[in-house]
């Protein structure tokens, strides 16, 4: 059976962000991930991963102005300067954290006829977060997105990811294979497990098509998790 983290931003809403790490520990969870932990002190997440014997996963770098939309920077051409500013403020995180995974989210495409220019500057923005998460022996991870959740977001199919991830050529890039988005965008899931699989350093899951419980909804997990331990 494959190792589970909790995902604290979609799991234990009914109590505050900081409790919930409690939560997942009794709840039977040896990890814990969310999406971003930057509106809390990093040593106070520290200190309730070390209370509960949690080991973190897995968080995103900063993504812009979540409220206002943005999901992502990477390959937002104009933003290059603050893309790599954030690099710096999540890898001070994931040191205090001891997180050996960090998602760097792409960003939306504004217009289609920039979306060349977007595909360089993701491309050269990821090599720079490889090479600086390199020293700390972080691993950096992508993830597609289906157009349904994240309208217009730049990597929304898996095969994709796996190219640029060649492309990008850092032996610390991976691929974040979320099977909710992959069904939802390409479905196959079981053969694209295995035709991505020598990338993977992250796999997350939900139920499809209306990302409850992995219980419900049309993919059998059971049969994916057998796959995933061979």
């Amino acid at each position: 059976m494959p190792r589970f983290a909790a995902n604290l931003t979609m799991l234990f809403n009914e109590v505050p962000f900081l409790e919930r790490f409690g939560a997942a520990a009794e709840a039977g969870f040896r990890g814990v991930e969310f999406l971003f932990p930057y509106d809390y002190p990093a040593e106070a997440i520290a200190g309730q991963l070390e209370d509960h014997g949690l080991q973190q996963a897995l968080f995103n770098l900063p993504p812009g102005i979540w409220d206002a939309g943005e999901r992502g920077l990477a390959a937002l051409p104009d933003r290059r300067g603050e893309f790599q500013d954030s690099v710096e403020i999540a890898l001070d995180y994931a040191r205090t954290l001891h997180c050996p995974t960090l998602h760097v989210m792409a960003g939306l495409v504004v217009e289609e006829k920039h979306r060349s220019t977007m595909r360089e500057t993701y491309i050269d923005n990821l090599r720079f977060v490889a090479d600086a998460c390199a020293a700390d022996n972080i691993s950096v991870v992508i993830e597609p997105l289906n157009d349904r959740d994240v309208p217009g977001y730049f990597l929304p199919h898996v095969d994709t990811a796996a190219e640029i991830i060649a492309t990008v050529e850092r032996p610390n890039i991976g691929l974040q294979f979320d099977f909710y988005h992959v069904q939802i965008m390409d479905g196959d899931l079981a053969r694209r497990l295995e035709r991505h699989h020598d990338v993977i350093r992250h796999v997350q899951i939900a139920g499809v098509p209306e990302r409850h419980e992995p219980d419900v909804g049309e993919v059998a997990y059971s049969y994916l998790f057998e796959l995933l331990d061979k």
